[in-house]
């Protein structure tokens, strides 16, 4: 690398040889003491340089406050106002010129992950205390569709984790059991979506984060098409599988949210550049669907799907959550639909290559807020507040779930370093050509959301059960959807019924089918599901304790 500005070091700005030498001792390395002197220089040139960028203004989309006001926004208190824990904070943001009228009348929440400006985005946690100036960019679409924005969404802390009782917001109660898990980590979406706080939701994917909370709590929820959706002002967790999402009551209101939100932005660089925002009127088109096939029982003629045997095969698997599952197939087989099994053998061992990619990224990328090679909107204000490593502070105040992310990270860099995380890349490459490969028979693949139901969450947050016990309560619980967030291929949870708790056969709890289609093919994913809808009441199916 070239030296191209050396800059003019003020004496504020010099190093000292001294300081030469203990950067280079600190990290294992011995610069002869004839060369000290050139690299002081250098670096003090740097150091100017660096001074210097601080001091010009950073670059934000900027907001217009007078054409999105925002106005009430606080933080909720007790079960009521909260709605059981859902409402990290509330206000109210829309637009006084929207430019379309595809949202008109339609109240959303956002999950706390997403920058929408003067409302504090905890993310989660208490470990940094950030209050964005900018709105991300779904914000700015869904208020320019018409769309008006009633508050932020509880989310799990630092969206690293799959029940819902780690946000610094509070615990988070499922709607149809209270005391059981939403799932998570847009844990707040899903309660409030089906509660009936809101008309829509954002859910933000990185693990089955829309997913697991969707078929938890009875709702549809698409991860898209990486890159799909813009995550420009998401607090990334990891790059290479963020999501950001619609979570909605019926499939038609998805397909309408995925169409104001979709489409390029010329900021995140995982999306193509050739994708405009309204190239596929996903709303639309599941609208024409529907319309075109409400007379006939053959709703899905031509279309193949596949059921993918290993998604049904792993031990934890909940016996009634596979039956409903399965009854949900044989039912879209019955609208036309050819249906057959499909094997992919490594699907078995995603869960465990995904465990070990992420710490190893994740923990430089959603811990210590450092992206470094993404072109993207950053936040400097937030990643000031994080540092190189985690105090003692910024550790205690995660949750379990980024705690482990945290150490997992540590130790593996440590034991195996950058050879673990280049094989884990690789080998997830081999799992996104074998789904692509069996994408090429079928239209879509189908499996369980989450292969059991939700379980009891813990009010105190987890810290009187300890890591071990509050993290086993996930095993299992993205085995179906995390593998699809490395692929990038879409996938929709579907509500297909309820099931029995396992501790109580009393307690009934929704459960969920997953659709997951070929890469920017959701629409294929919406049909199938919107077909299914149609012709089917999930909420008067039950698969356990003796009814069917």
């Amino acid at each position: 690398m070239s030296v191209s500005v050396l800059g003019n070091a003020q004496r504020d700005s010099l190093v000292s040889t001294e300081e030469v030498v203990q950067l280079a001792k600190t990290n294992n390395l011995t610069i002869p003491e004839s060369e000290l002197a050139d690299w002081a220089a250098l670096l003090a040139g740097l150091n100017h340089c660096a001074k210097e960028i601080l001091e010009i203004p950073d670059y934000y989309p900027a907001v217009d406050t007078n054409l999105y006001p925002r106005t009430e926004i606080h933080r909720p208190e007790g079960l009521v106002e909260t709605d059981c824990g859902g409402w990290a904070w509330k206000g109210t943001v829309k637009s006084t010129k929207p430019t379309s009228n595809e949202l008109q009348g339609k109240t959303l929440a956002i999950k706390d992950n997403i920058a929408v400006a003067a409302i504090k985005c905890t993310n989660g946690t208490g470990a940094v205390d950030w209050t964005p100036d900018v709105d991300a960019t779904l914000v700015t679409r869904i208020l320019d569709a018409g769309g008006v924005i009633t508050g932020k969404a509880a989310c799990e802390n630092n969206c690293f984790g799959a029940v819902s009782d780690t946000s610094v917001t509070g615990p988070v109660h499922n709607p149809y059991a209270h005391g059981y898990s939403t799932g998570g980590s847009s844990s707040g979406s899903g309660r409030l979506l089906a509660s009936g706080q809101v008309d829509m939701t954002i859910g933000a994917d990185q693990g089955g984060s829309i997913r697991l909370p969707s078929a938890n709590c009875g709702v549809v929820g698409l991860k898209p098409t990486w890159g799909l959706v813009p995550y420009t002002g998401c607090i990334s967790l990891e790059a290479t599988i963020d999501h950001v999402g619609p979570m909605c009551k019926t499939v038609q209101d998805c397909a309408t949210l995925l169409e104001v939100i979709a489409g390029s932005d010329g900021i995140d660089d995982r999306q193509p550049y050739n994708w405009p925002q309204g190239h596929i009127k996903f709303g639309q088109e599941i609208a024409s669907h529907l319309s075109s096939t409400k007379s006939s029982s053959a709703t899905l003629k031509g279309m193949k799907i596949g059921i993918l045997r290993e998604g049904f095969e792993d031990p934890m698997t909940d016996s009634n959550v596979a039956t409903a599952s399965r009854a949900a197939i044989k039912k879209l087989g019955e609208l036309g639909a050819e249906v057959k099994e499909i094997s992919i053998p490594l699907h078995r061992d995603s869960g465990m290559i995904w465990m070990v990619a992420l710490p190893m990224a994740g923990t430089t990328q959603g811990l210590l807020a450092n992206p470094a090679g993404r072109k993207q909107l950053l936040f400097p204000t937030r990643s000031q507040q994080v540092g190189s490593v985690l105090s003692q502070a910024a550790f205690d105040a995660l949750g379990p779930g980024g705690q482990n992310i945290y150490l997992r990270g540590l130790f593996l860099q440590q034991q195996f370093g950058s050879p673990l995380h280049a094989r884990c890349t690789n080998l997830l490459r081999k799992l996104n050509d074998e789904y692509d490969r069996a994408l090429r028979d079928v239209d879509v693949l189908v499996m369980p959301t989450i292969i059991f139901p939700p379980v009891k969450i813990c009010p105190e947050g987890g810290r009187t059960l300890g890591p071990l016990p509050m993290l086993s309560r996930t095993i299992g619980a993205t085995y179906n959807t995390a593998t699809f967030n490395s692929s990038g291929h879409p996938g929709l949870s579907l509500p297909v019924g309820f099931v029995n708790a396992r501790d109580d056969e009393n307690v009934w709890l929704p459960t969920g089918l997953q659709i997951v289609g070929r890469k920017f093919e959701d629409l294929t994913c919406l049909k199938v599901a919107a077909s299914y809808e149609q012709r089917n009441n999930w909420k008067e199916l039950k698969y356990g304790g003796g009814s069917k």
